[in-house]
Formats: structure tokens, sequence, C-alpha cells
């Protein structure tokens, strides 16, 4: 089984409900995935759906960017919900409003290629990062170059929207 990074954007109301009654999120992420599955918004511009799925290139994501010494913790979220069951490989966590912003303005800052320079696969083996396979196997890091570029406008339209983020591991 595989382990997939996941994001759904919310808004600062539908966030504060989150926190008080997560049994309600779960709810509410079936109903954006599903809504998104059955072809969503038609209006929506590219990068403003209220979900998003780095597949597994979630933790070479979170290497790459803590390489470089970034402020906020995009792939597993910075606060817990309290009382929130487990989604998959543990429960949810979120960003604020105001750290999706601050995150939102350091993601656009770093392109994919400035992301991933000076790395190879053998870096990310020795630090058994997930999926360690596809790193002793010697693969290129450019899927994980194009889920950061899709989590970049994500995270830019929340900021704009004011939206909160939640996360977790599926």
């Amino acid at each position: 089984m595989s382990m997939i990074g996941e994001y759904a954007r919310v808004s600062r109301a539908e966030l504060q409900r989150v926190i008080r009654d997560p049994e309600w999120a779960l709810g509410l992420v079936d109903d954006l995935v599903e809504a998104e599955l059955d072809g969503g918004d038609p209006g929506l511009k590219a990068g403003e759906a209220r979900c998003l799925d780095t597949d597994k290139a979630w933790d070479a994501l979170g290497f790459l960017l803590r390489r470089m010494g970034f402020p906020v913790d995009v792939v597993h979220g910075e606060e817990e919900i309290p009382g929130a069951e487990d989604w998959g490989y543990g429960p949810p966590r979120y960003l604020t409003p105001e750290r999706v912003k601050v995150a939102a303005e350091g993601l656009v800052r770093i392109s994919g290629a400035e992301l991933v320079a000076g790395v190879g696969p053998e870096e990310l083996a020795a630090a058994d990062t997930y999926p360690v396979i596809v790193w002793e196997r010697g693969e290129s890091l450019d899927w994980v170059r194009e889920h950061y570029e899709a989590l970049v406008p994500f995270f830019a339209a929340a900021a704009r929207e004011g939206d909160g983020m939640l996360i977790w591991l599926d």
C-alpha cells in the first residue's frame, strides 16, 4: 500500500468547525473529493481546486524543503486537530490561514528546478526518504518537481482566499 500526501483547502469558518468537530471534517473532505472527481466547478482555474495530492512525493518534498530551511511544514501540517481519528496513516493536521499565507509566499519564491538542484536519488536513498526503493533504483526527481509545481499554485489560491489547509497521509 502506498502513502499519499493529501491536502484540502478549508475556509476559516470550516477550519474552526474542523477543530471543534473532527468527525465533520472527514465528511467535508469526502464531499470535496467527490465533487472534484465528478467534475467539480468548471469555472475553477488551474490551482484553485480545493483538494490536491502529492502522490508518494510527499517525503521527498519535505526533505527538499527542510534542506532549504523552509519556514512552514507544508508536508505534515503544524497543528494537531484535537480528537481527530486516523485518516490513513495518522490523524490529519492543519495550517492556519496565516501559515498558509507564509507558505504560499515562500513557495512562489522557489522554482521546481531550484528545489531539486544539486540533489540526486542517492542522497534521498541515504536519508531513507519514502519511497526508498525509487531512489535506490536511481530514478529522476522530475516527478517530485512536478508535484511541487502543482503545490505552488494550490497554496497561492488558498492564501488569496484566506483559507486554511488540512494535511494528511492516506
